[in-house]
């Protein structure tokens, strides 16, 4: 069993990641939220921005990515950790895997695209040339309910769109 300070270490850079998928949220994106971590410092956040952008490859982990490797002026993030509220899909994975992230903590699985362990695990695959740890359930209730109320929000409004 983990010890109370290494749980409440991670609860507090997941409750970052937190507040990044509530940025996604307010402003009608799928709530998902990342933060990158080195040497106990977020060096990249990032939040949904797809249907905002208009580009299918703005997920929060791409996002944080990219606000990561310009904070270190690399292309490789060694060393780093990245907070991510649900479980990332194939092409997040990949791009994991290409910055070579040491670790990923999930809030919440995927069912439906996840790509560390729920449908498949890129993460962990042994012909690739980089493997990424995976830790799961950091604040997975919170993380869950965050998505299942926005998908229900989203429900909710598209039969009242129906009965107009």
């Amino acid at each position: 069993m983990k010890c109370d300070n290494i749980i409440r270490y991670m609860r507090n850079f997941m409750q970052e990641a937190i507040l990044e998928a509530q940025k996604a949220a307010d402003i009608g994106e799928v709530p998902v939220g990342a933060v990158i971590v080195k040497d106990d410092k977020i060096i990249g956040r990032g939040h949904n921005m797809t249907e905002t952008g208009k580009d299918p490859t703005r997920h929060a982990e791409m996002e944080a990515i990219r606000q990561a490797t310009l904070a270190i002026g690399y292309s490789r993030l060694y060393g780093c950790e990245m907070y991510v509220t649900c479980e990332p899909c194939s092409m997040c994975a990949g791009a994991m895997i290409l910055a070579r992230i040491k670790k990923v903590i999930i809030g919440t699985d995927d069912p439906k695209t996840g790509a560390c362990g729920s449908v498949l695990n890129l993460l962990q695959e042994n012909g690739l040339n980089h493997q990424v740890e995976i830790e799961r359930g950091i604040m997975a209730e919170e993380c869950g309910e965050m998505m299942t109320a926005f998908f229900r929000r989203l429900r909710k409004s598209k039969s009242e769109e129906d009965i107009r």
